[in-house]
């Protein structure tokens, strides 16, 4: 048994809570919002993120981050991706030497383009730093459906211990080196969903839904391999398998705001709609400026941004990426000289 601290108290840091001590760890689960802390404590559900998924009565709820962070086998940081670096740098005093911190957010740091293991390797450099990702829908985890993930760290020791840490029998979860392959999947996948959620509420249909997943995709390993990341990992979970569930599951906050900005609200209307911190959002100019910095296509990334934050409309956004040049699907493949 393992003696686990998890920083962040949303939808999915309470379904790893659950999940975790259904493995038999002791949990503490700490919340910077003091009526959250209240409320889980006393009624056991979280009312607003996870109604339905009953707390068990062992596992402590605390405001204090000292308490949750001193003295664990390992931390869970499962707050929105705006908040890591602070998050971070408030846990940074009570990090142990070599403590292992697995993150579950997904981002990029607008200012400095950097993935969320940088940025807490930055601010907490004592850690072992590593990341759990992929198609895992909070509402779904909680639930005990059956999911799959990938825990992405530096050394083979450190995956493979969260590795037994984390599986069960509804949770299966892989090992990978790749955590920058990992996070850029993650963070951009987000961008894309709200795409695909933009164009479901243009009332286009699954032939528009497929052309987004695919172009995506290749989009996202276009960025991802000239940055380091490895070609097999955006082919997996963290690849085109977290990106076909954000763009088309109900869960998905990132294709909600999407839709409804394709029904003609704005950004800020369809994040306030939401109710929750809509990742996609806050990544979608980190990867338009990864892009540029790299020199990578991602035109599907360009229009989104268009979209947000310059008032594009979103049917001409569309229109746009429709009529681009014509080119190959795969400009590396050989052809045929004609006889």
């Amino acid at each position: 048994m393992a003696n686990v601290g998890i920083i962040g108290a949303g939808s999915w840091g309470t379904a790893l809570s659950v999940l975790l001590h259904d493995n038999g760890h002791q949990v503490t689960v700490w919340s910077i919002d003091a009526e959250e802390v209240r409320m889980l404590s006393e009624e056991r559900e979280h009312k607003t993120k996870l109604s339905g998924v009953k707390l068990p009565e062992d596992m402590i709820f605390t405001g204090t981050l000292e308490t949750a962070v001193r003295g664990k086998d390992f931390l869970v940081l499962a707050v929105p991706s705006p908040f890591t670096r602070m998050t971070a740098k408030k846990m940074s005093a009570y990090v142990e030497e070599g403590q292992v911190i697995v993150d579950v957010a997904k981002g990029i740091e607008e200012g400095t383009l950097k993935t969320l293991s940088q940025q807490i390797e930055e601010e907490i450099p004592q850690a072992d730093v590593a990341v759990l990702s992929g198609p895992s829908h909070a509402e779904e985890v909680g639930r005990k459906l059956p999911t799959t993930c990938v825990i992405g760290a530096k050394t083979k020791e450190t995956a493979e211990y969260l590795q037994r840490m984390f599986i069960s029998k509804a949770f299966r979860v892989y090992t990978s080196p790749d955590l920058l392959g990992i996070e850029l999947g993650g963070a951009l996948k987000n961008v894309i969903a709200l795409a695909a959620g933009i164009a479901d509420g243009l009332g286009y249909g699954d032939n528009t839904k497929a052309a987004l997943i695919t172009r995506g995709i290749a989009e996202i390993a276009r960025l991802g391999v000239k940055m380091g990341g490895k070609i097999q990992t955006f082919s997996g979970l963290t690849g085109i398998g977290d990106l076909i569930v954000t763009c088309a599951s109900v869960h998905s906050r990132n294709r909600k705001a999407g839709y409804l900005i394709g029904q003609g609200k704005s950004m800020q209307e369809a994040m306030d709609e939401v109710k929750m911190v809509v990742e996609g959002v806050y990544s979608a100019k980190a990867a338009a400026a990864l892009a540029e910095k790299y020199e990578v296509s991602m035109p599907i990334v360009q229009e989104v941004n268009a979209v947000l934050f310059e008032g594009k409309n979103p049917a001409e956004a569309v229109d746009d990426l429709m009529q681009r040049e014509l080119r190959s699907e795969v400009a590396a493949l050989p052809w045929e000289e004609k006889k």
